[in-house]
């Protein structure tokens, strides 16, 4: 997980334009491909993402397939009513709004809950170590 010295580099910013919205609103981007959390971040989802994809799956929507699949599923038990109300989120600037400590507090009470002391022969403690690289440590060039 050690940075390569010759391939690493600060992470860069950059906007996209949100052209459907009114006043076209930017999203920011991180492009953190060579940057040095980079090998760290990659390990953590490869041991984590299969638990999380594991036990949260009955409550995950993905993406529109994943979503006309639950709605039929739904409606297929009766609940889809006339009466039915749907709501959108539109999440802003969520990396800046993730508060570090509680994100990292509910990593390690998530792998509690599910018995978890140790992933792939690693503590829980150091992947919540980890997991703080991941947050606090990523740095950036801007302009």
């Amino acid at each position: 997980m050690m940075p390569d010295r010759t391939n690493c580099e600060l992470a860069h910013l950059y906007f996209n334009p949100k052209t459907h919205k009114d006043g076209i609103p930017v999203r920011p981007i991180e492009s953190t491909i060579h940057a040095s959390t980079t090998k760290i971040s990659k390990f953590l989802d490869k041991i984590l993402r299969p638990i999380f994809d594991d036990k949260c799956k009955d409550t995950t929507i993905i993406d529109g397939a994943s979503l006309i699949t639950e709605l039929s599923k739904y409606n297929k038990k009766g609940l889809l009513k006339p009466t039915t109300l749907f709501c959108t989120f539109d999440i802003r600037n969520l990396y800046t709004m993730l508060p570090q400590e509680e994100s990292l507090d509910i990593l390690m009470t998530f792998l509690h809950a599910h018995g978890y002391r140790k992933v792939k022969g690693i503590s829980i403690d150091t992947i919540k170590k980890l997991a703080s690289i991941i947050l606090k440590d990523n740095v950036f060039a801007y302009g």
